[in-house]
């Protein structure tokens, strides 16, 4: 029954937003995402403040048997992540696709704000679903419902093909997750995440714990499962990307908590650990070379997605092999750590995809080569997407660094107390590249897109973006701020959620880690004094005198232009040298001949893909030639001939049910 109302219930959102005039679109979907992100955060809240779980519903005879929905610590943390997200999301897309309502059908853009809506109601969905059935059903609702958002621009062949790249990985991870959970139900009786403590028990663990990290591994960007990200994101409208990739990949770590904290005090336990820990480097040292090398915003966004999917995975592999090794506080900061970066990526990244999409609607494009300058142009975008850049790059006072912070905090005990002191060191050496490589990935994209002058007429004559895109962007920036300058009370929320996995009382984590949280707070607050005696103090200096602006050493050219500033490709230069062996280069375009004596005008674009991304898109595409070739043998054109398939199926059904396999 209760799936029958969940489907009158979308069948009516659609109707709302179908019916409604097309500029009253936008209200509609606003309004529906709003008062389901409303009622879930107040319930989230109470479940954080206190209460110890929510039951929401439940329902007999599904594939599996019984179903049900409920809302503990770690759901209501998620709840709130998916609630900011989608909020700011759809807020963001009124402006966003104001320009577009010209040139789109109504009916298509009835069809996008359905599929936003249905992609935010179906996210809450998977993060209180108990597994089974009802966890399924609203896991391949998101996925259609984002490969529709994809679509948005369907008329560009490169969208096309991200999209289906897109549901096909999906599918493909689905494909596991339904593997996992028919494996749950036929041993246990039950297909739930509750009854795979059961099954790690009594059956051997680690097959099916890799089943599951496969599965949730592909929606969250996991390397090597991660090749979709780099092509979906920058095909996307922006505050798609920003919803897929602040929100949406982070179900994929939900699953992999949930199915990691089945294992308990089980000796696999630190197999897990090690595995994650291996993965979460991997993962984050890939992507941010990638991130880095990038000369598209969007791309170079994806790929930091993947790397700061990386941080998370690590920080889950500390807690497991810190439980493991009963070293409690290496586990809580791991894992508090692991959570606190999972809801801060979801705050700075859905900000830093805003801010490239208030670029590339004012500007045309997302590429770093084009652009320049922009910030003389919108300033306001400019602050804020320097605001997320920096707390990405997890520098003080902002979220970024209170999360990082916990994670080294946790392995530096790990050192100190000789727990797994070769994969702490490991991970020390991992964590501190990924965060330099970050800085110089984000100091090119900032660089190299808002300083400098314009390189094109369309920046030029950019302006700054309407109020309510500015404003859905300030509802991250109020998150980041505030977890940045409160650490103390942002922990004391994720050590509640940690609670499903350490199984330690939340008086007890704020206890052990309330003296390193004291030490962050007064630092954070030391460095916003410091900051502002430094513009007080110069100010004040500068309040007799007359300040006359001038113009920008020319580094000795006598006639400088704009051709004479670091591109992206210059800046990272020296890294694409070394990090060769992980892309193979492509270009457009032609270079200087030795033999031009006087040049004519070149133009010359590079793009560094994954190498990953090849070989999969390479065997995937043979492998649907050599399918589609198969298949086509049986397209006869007789009726006989299809009549005979037919029967032979049907045998086949009667054969596995009299044998018991179906």
């Amino acid at each position: 029954m209760f799936f029958l109302y969940t489907l009158f219930a979308l069948a009516a959102v659609a109707t709302l937003i179908f019916a409604v005039p097309l500029r009253a679109k936008a209200w509609a979907a606003t309004a529906v995402v709003g008062l389901g992100a409303l009622a879930a955060s107040a319930a989230a809240v109470g479940v954080l403040a206190g209460k110890a779980g929510l039951s929401l519903w439940s329902t007999p005879g599904t594939l599996f048997g019984g179903d049900s929905g409920s809302m503990d610590r770690l759901s209501a943390l998620f709840v709130l992540l998916v609630s900011i997200g989608s909020v700011a999301s759809v807020l963001y897309a009124r402006g966003y696709l104001e320009h577009t309502l010209r040139e789109k059908s109504p009916a298509h853009v009835s069809l996008h704000y359905t599929a936003l809506t249905v992609m935010s109601l179906a996210m809450l969905g998977v993060v209180t679903s108990d597994g089974g059935y009802s966890f399924l059903f609203f896991w391949e609702l998101m996925t259609v419902a984002s490969f529709l958002l994809i679509l948005y621009d369907a008329e560009r062949r490169e969208v096309r093909r991200a999209a289906l790249a897109y549901l096909i990985m999906m599918h493909v991870g689905f494909v596991l997750l339904v593997v996992g959970f028919v494996t749950l139900d036929s041993t246990c009786g039950a297909a739930t995440f509750g009854t795979l403590a059961e099954y790690f028990r009594t059956q051997p663990a680690l097959p099916l714990l890799l089943v599951f990290l496969a599965g949730f591994g592909m929606k969250a960007g996991m390397f090597p499962l991660h090749v979709w990200l780099p092509e979906a994101h920058p095909a996307a409208p922006s505050h798609v990307s920003a919803l897929m990739s602040g929100v949406m990949i982070k179900t994929g770590v939900y699953g992999i908590l949930r199915v990691v904290a089945a294992l308990g005090d089980l000796p696999v336990l630190r197999t897990a650990g090690y595995l994650l820990l291996a993965l979460g480097i991997i993962t984050g040292v890939w992507g941010v070379i990638l991130a880095a090398l990038q000369n598209d915003i969007k791309r170079l966004l994806a790929y930091s997605s993947i790397e700061n999917v990386g941080i998370i995975l690590l920080g889950v592999g500390i807690a497991a092999l810190g439980k493991a090794s009963g070293n409690h506080f290496v586990a809580l900061c791991g894992l508090a750590g692991a959570l606190l970066h999972t809801f801060n990526h979801s705050l700075f990244k859905s900000l830093l995809f805003f801010g490239a999409g208030n670029v590339l609607s004012q500007t045309r494009t997302t590429s770093l080569d084009a652009l320049g300058g922009v910030a003389h142009h919108m300033p306001l975008t400019a602050i804020l997407f320097l605001t997320a850049t920096a707390a990405i790059c997890a520098l003080p006072p902002l979220n970024g660094f209170v999360s990082e912070m916990l994670l080294y905090l946790g392995l530096f005990d790990g050192i100190a107390s000789g727990s797994d002191v070769l994969c702490a060191a490991a991970a020390v050496a991992a964590l501190a590249l990924i965060g330099g490589v970050a800085v110089m990935a984000f100091t090119k994209l900032y660089g190299t897109v808002f300083l400098g002058a314009p390189r094109t007429h369309e920046v030029a004559e950019a302006s700054e973006v309407d109020n309510g895109r500015i404003a859905a962007m300030a509802l991250p920036l109020t998150g980041i701020l505030l977890v940045g300058l409160f650490p103390q009370q942002a922990a004391a929320v994720v050590t509640r959620s940690a609670e499903f996995f350490l199984h330690v009382p939340a008086d007890a984590s704020d206890y052990l880690l309330a003296a390193p949280l004291a030490g962050i707070t007064r630092t954070v607050w030391l460095l916003v004094a410091v900051v502002g005696g430094l513009l007080w103090l110069r100010r004040r200096a500068l309040r007799g005198r007359r300040v006359v602006p001038g113009a920008t050493w020319g580094c000795g050219f006598t006639a400088p232009n704009v051709r004479m500033q670091y591109t992206g490709e210059s800046f990272t230069e020296g890294l694409q040298s070394i990090a060769s062996t992980l892309t193979q280069e492509s270009g457009t375009g032609s270079s200087v001949g030795k033999e031009e004596t006087f040049p004519s005008a070149h133009g010359f674009a590079s793009r560094h893909n994954d190498r990953i991304g090849r070989l999969f898109g390479a065997w995937w595409v043979e492998l649907l030639r050599l399918i589609n070739q198969r298949v086509m043998r049986l397209r006869t054109g007789k009726i006989n001939h299809y009549v005979l398939f037919a029967l032979a199926f049907l045998a086949l059904v009667f054969l596995l049910s009299i044998l018991n396999l179906i």
